[in-house]
């Protein structure tokens, strides 16, 4: 019986190695998706991982501020297309809001009331969370 292995990614008949676990060939596309892989399985199962590369990412965010933005500029058909697909990914939910949609409104009378917006926002972020208040006077 044959006992080599095949590479997990490219498929390719691996080499005889004396690693009894090898899974991947050397080629360098098959060695990223192999570090890929193990990447996304930590990121999903070590916290103290997941903390520093939001760490690390904050940290090169802090370093390279307008790096976006200049992506944005260099990259036109990237800002096309994905205006395009949120306007796809907008119309298949029913309500959307943002975080600073809310308008200032005058103090109000102590009761109970509901938050209703009217047309209803149509992309959600993230506070989107209060629907009863409940007014407590000052006295």
């Amino acid at each position: 019986m044959n006992d080599r292995k095949r590479c997990a990614h490219c498929r390719r008949m691996l080499a005889p190695s004396r690693k009894k676990n090898q899974h991947y060939c050397t080629q360098t596309v098959c060695q990223r998706a192999r570090k890929a892989l193990w990447q996304r399985q930590k990121m999903a199962t070590d916290v103290d991982y997941q903390a520093n590369q939001a760490d690390a990412y904050e940290q090169w965010c802090q370093q390279n501020p307008d790096y976006w933005q200049q992506y944005r500029d260099r990259h036109p058909d990237y800002v096309k297309r994905n205006r395009q697909l949120q306007t796809q990914r907008n119309a298949k939910r029913q309500q959307i809001a943002k975080m600073d949609a809310r308008k200032p409104f005058l103090p109000l009378n102590s009761g109970t009331y509901y938050i209703l917006s009217s047309p209803l926002p149509k992309i959600a972020k993230k506070d989107l969370n209060a629907q009863k208040v409940h007014i407590i006077p000052a006295t």
